[in-house]
């Protein structure tokens, strides 16, 4: 019996430039495994909602292979593979469609030929994981932004995908929201059925994740753990990225001789995630 294969993505040798003489992407080598948590990182313009396209086949790459549980995304093979990646987008307006929340659930579940039962289950079951029955029969213009956001992720997971591309999903977020969006990928990420990306500049939704994945000037920067890569001055001043609060605090703190729990490796530690240790030997590599 043939042996599933255990990465949900692999990237080999990718090169896409939207016009011939200006590469967006270059070279990118990745792989992913199945149930992993990589935050995508990197100041605007590097390439970063770009490569998540590549992902769901929304853009075709000139040169490399994208592969999705083995298998190499070709325009043939595109819808099918396509169906097992669902997408929350950075404004949850540019999802909506249909007239209620309700609706706009099933239009995707439509999409995928469900029978009336399996399509009314779903959405039950999703709207009550998500906390949104009461919002069922609701247009999605009545609706606050956090109620929206949580609306278009029971949307996307009532189609059940294997992978779940986050495009800078909490940036739009008041506090309360983004926190309670942070919770819920938090949760499906212990789940272990989902694989996870996150378009992101948010330290808190970099620090749950397994993996951060620098980009600079359409290049993989850096491949690592949350606390390598907070660890690295370096690193996150090419990212553009600013070292949060309470590591800085720690820092201080350290160097005043008082011991702390390391945030990032803490967080990494709780989480005790199957891949955790390819995660840290991929930190050391890179």
């Amino acid at each position: 019996m043939e042996r599933e294969c255990t990465a949900a993505v692999e990237l080999r040798g990718i090169d896409f430039a939207y016009e011939q003489e200006q590469a967006v992407l270059r070279e990118i080598n990745l792989h992913v495994d199945r149930g992993e948590w990589v935050a995508i990182v990197g100041e605007s313009g590097c390439g970063k909602s770009t490569l998540v396209r590549l992902l769901n086949a929304l853009l075709t790459p000139q040169a490399g292979q994208v592969l999705l549980f083995g298998e190499e995304l070709t325009v043939h093979n595109a819808p099918l593979l396509r169906s097992r990646i669902g997408m929350v987008f950075q404004n949850p307006d540019n999802q909506f469609i249909g007239e209620s929340v309700e609706e706009d659930i099933a239009f995707g579940l439509e999409g995928l030929c469900l029978e009336r039962g399996e399509m009314e289950r779903r959405i039950a079951s999703y709207a009550q994981l998500l906390d949104i029955t009461s919002l069922l029969h609701k247009h999605p213009g009545e609706l606050s932004g956090g109620q929206k956001q949580r609306c278009a992720v029971a949307a996307c997971l009532a189609m059940e995908p294997e992978i779940v591309v986050f495009d800078e999903s909490t940036s739009m977020q008041d506090e309360r929201s983004r926190r309670e969006l942070l919770d819920m990928m938090d949760h499906m990420r212990r789940q272990g059925k989902y694989t996870i990306f996150s378009v992101t500049h948010d330290a808190d939704e970099m620090l749950a994740a397994d993996r951060i994945l620098a980009l600079k000037d359409g290049r993989v920067r850096g491949d690592r753990s949350p606390a390598a890569f907070f660890a690295d001055e370096a690193l996150l001043r090419d990212c553009g990225i600013t070292l949060p609060f309470r590591l800085k605090l720690e820092q201080e703190l350290n160097l005043l001789g008082i011991a702390t729990e390391d945030v990032a490796g803490g967080a990494a530690r709780k989480r005790k995630h199957p891949s955790n240790h390819a995660t840290a030997e991929r930190g050391q590599r890179t």
